[in-house]
């Protein structure tokens, strides 16, 4: 018999068992809940062909076309469905609205003996759960600190030292600035990093503290959901003041070997920003492969523009706490004595 879950239920059960997306493959590229396995009832093509019988002839006529399509491949879909879970034979499925495409591959399922549940509401469900998360109250502190002080490998080890992090900008394969898809993956969908988000942000004790780097509304082409966008604004920022001279050897080794004509893209992209002749130096100094210039010309520009972010924060939430080296497992640890002291202040 095939159970119906609560989105609750659904995904604590995820945890320990697999997920089947039932919907097209364009549904599922564009985003899906993080681990789920593509088997779709229909292809792109048979979903859209489905969808205009149903306009046109309506229910009937749609399911019967829909029968004739996924027929042949009944047999597959059990055989890709067991090799899931070859011991247990117990999945999960979900279609975009728990109708009928869950409904259906379910019950093939269930007749060839596997124990099968189904996402009420479907994938629309999850999203909706996945929105309403970020406007629950959390402990949030914000990592902040200008481009190039290693804020990521700080929350990195933030995370080593038992600190519970979000890594937006890992999540985004993206480090926010003009040159940051460089060396990354491709971007997610702005509804995928809201999924990925989620499931960092539901598996975190509320109780706690939560660290997060300081960020613009987007990173890179992602963007930050609105209700946790307002929680960063408002919480309490850690900015790890480095000198300009250690993030330039920092930036140096981190781009040091990248594709040259990336690193001169990513320059032009920001030349009504820097101004011509910034641009024709920086550019020059490119030729040369002279990075350090690179960098120090460039941190003018991102160094007054993260200023000015920080500038709209309300003054009272931010602590400056000056780092002279680069040593983020040194600053993980002065940040954490830090953050305990903050904790143990009592209002008077």
């Amino acid at each position: 018999m095939v159970k119906k879950l609560s989105i609750d239920t659904f995904l604590a059960q995820a945890q320990a068992l697999p997920v089947i997306d039932v919907r097209s493959p364009g549904e599922f590229e564009h985003a899906h809940i993080p681990g789920a396995v593509s088997i779709p009832l229909f292809d792109n093509d048979e979903r859209a062909l489905v969808g205009t019988k149903y306009k046109q002839a309506g229910k009937d006529s749609a399911v019967l076309l829909g029968l004739g399509m996924v027929g042949p491949k009944l047999a597959d879909f059990v055989k890709q469905s067991r090799r899931l879970n070859p011991q247990q034979k117990e999945v999960l499925v979900h279609c975009w609205r728990g109708g009928m495409r869950s409904g259906s591959f379910a019950w093939l399922l269930d007749t060839a003996g596997l124990t099968v549940s189904t996402l009420v509401g479907g994938y629309k469900a999850y999203r909706n759960a996945v929105l309403d998360a970020f406007a629950q109250p959390r402990q949030l502190i914000i990592l902040g600190g200008k481009t190039g002080s290693g804020k990521t490998d700080i929350l990195h080890e933030l995370a080593r030292q038992g600190e519970q992090v979000i890594d937006l900008e890992g999540l985004a394969h993206h480090k926010g600035s003009s040159y940051g898809a460089i060396g990354q993956k491709p971007q997610p969908a702005t509804e995928q990093f809201e999924n990925l988000i989620f499931q960092d942000w539901r598996n975190l004790d509320a109780n706690r503290r939560i660290w997060l780097e300081d960020e613009s509304r987007n990173v890179g082409s992602c963007f930050i959901p609105m209700p946790l966008w307002q929680q960063m604004r408002a919480a309490p920022v850690a900015f790890v003041d480095v000198p300009k001279s250690v993030r330039i050897q920092r930036l140096v080794q981190e781009y040091t070997g990248i594709d040259h004509a990336l690193l001169v893209d990513a320059t032009e992209r920001i030349r009504r920003r820097l101004g011509g002749k910034v641009t024709q130096d920086a550019l020059d100094a490119l030729a040369r492969f002279d990075y350090a210039t690179v960098a120090d010309l460039t941190l003018d520009y991102y160094d007054k523009a993260y200023l000015h972010g920080l500038s709209q924060r309300d003054p009272a939430t931010i602590s400056t706490i000056p780092i002279s080296t680069d040593a983020p497992t040194q600053t993980a640890t002065q940040l954490i004595e830090w953050a305990d002291q903050q904790s143990s202040v009592v209002p008077a």
